[in-house]
């Protein structure tokens, strides 16, 4: 269940140069937020009163699926993160090279946000955002219907890749200031709480300060947050929150990727407002499921201690069980 916490306080963050205040809760006027966020309200609305005042970063774990995204929701964070490779890998089968379609994303991002009703809110990647103007005006409506509260679009070319491969190109200035005001408009027309997380992948390619001028046009844009995508050192991602205060930025963190392992910790030391951990499900999944295959490939068992029923658990069998005896059913009355 969503709880209200309190304002943000600042922190300093020890460099080897010097230390850094981070930015205070009066000091986020970029960022629309309401004062008060009941439970109920729409997990966009709760996300933008999160952001400006919880007092800790967003925690994100990356879900991909509904059993995945059961299991966040049973250990508990403040929100959950759906992640386009994960998406892709395992609703295709495919890697993460821009073959996943709105469709697909789409579709995924409403079963996810809808497991639970008044869950943590759902920040979805949307990628390109899928084409020109009119089609990620599209997409900024769909997942507005499907009940995402948040989602990052990319200054990637249309044939992107994962954020942690190399050789990836962007487009112009110009273009993705184009796909940021196809969002900020969309979302305005929809009247949308749906918060914009503007994210460049330009630092392979074209350098830290390029990544700097392009996530201020976005945010000059009308973009709610923004990314900066495989930061080299903990001193750059250190930099883009000082160089873009008081606008909030979100962390994406990649285990053996491109860039540093960047704690909870260490991140709301720095000043970041969510972090995503995109790999922290299907990654400890492919393990898990690769070293039960291999052993049941070897000896011709699988060795799991897990029942069928402890998965239903997970997965909603107790909600449903009270859905039917409340409807005056008795679908269950023999026991499960």
């Amino acid at each position: 269940m969503f709880e209200v916490a309190y304002p943000i306080e600042a922190k300093m963050w020890e460099t080897s140069s010097a230390s850094y205040q981070i930015p205070s809760d009066a000091a986020m006027d970029l960022f629309n937020a309401p004062q008060t966020c009941p439970a109920q309200d729409a997990g966009a609305t709760r996300l933008r009163y999160m952001v400006k005042h919880l007092d800790r970063i967003i925690v994100c774990p990356g879900v991909y699926d509904g059993l995945s995204a059961r299991i966040a929701l049973e250990t508990g964070f403040d929100g959950m993160y759906m992640t386009g490779a994960g998406t892709t890998a395992s609703r295709l089968g495919a890697a993460d090279l821009g073959i996943a379609q709105l469709s697909d994303m789409s579709s995924n991002a409403e079963m996810i946000a809808n497991l639970e009703p008044f869950g943590p809110p759902l920040i979805a990647d949307m990628d390109t955002g899928y084409g020109g103007p009119l089609i990620i005006a599209r997409a900024v409506q769909q997942y507005h219907r499907a009940g995402v509260a948040a989602f990052h679009i990319e200054d990637q070319i249309a044939q992107k890749r994962c954020g942690h491969l190399s050789g990836k190109e962007v487009v112009d200035v110009g273009t993705y200031i184009q796909r940021i005001k196809a969002c900020v408009s969309a979302a305005a027309r929809l009247r949308s709480d749906i918060v914009i997380i503007a994210r460049t992948d330009a630092l392979q390619s074209r350098g830290f300060d390029d990544c700097i001028t392009r996530l201020k046009r976005a945010r000059d844009e009308g973009a709610d947050m923004g990314i900066l995508e495989g930061v080299s050192t903990k001193e750059q991602a250190l930099q883009a929150v000082r160089e873009l205060a008081p606008w909030p930025l979100c962390y994406n963190s990649v285990e053996n990727g491109h860039s540093p392992l960047i704690s909870v910790e260490e991140a709301q030391a720095m000043g970041y407002r969510a972090i995503i951990f995109s790999f922290a499900g299907i990654s400890p999944a492919y393990a898990a499921i690769k070293s039960t295959f291999d052993r049941l490939k070897s000896e011709g068992v699988t060795g799991s201690g897990v029942t069928p029923k402890a998965i239903f658990q997970v997965c909603g069998l107790e909600e449903s069980i009270m859905v039917d005896t409340i409807s005056g059913g008795s679908a269950f009355a023999k026991g499960v």
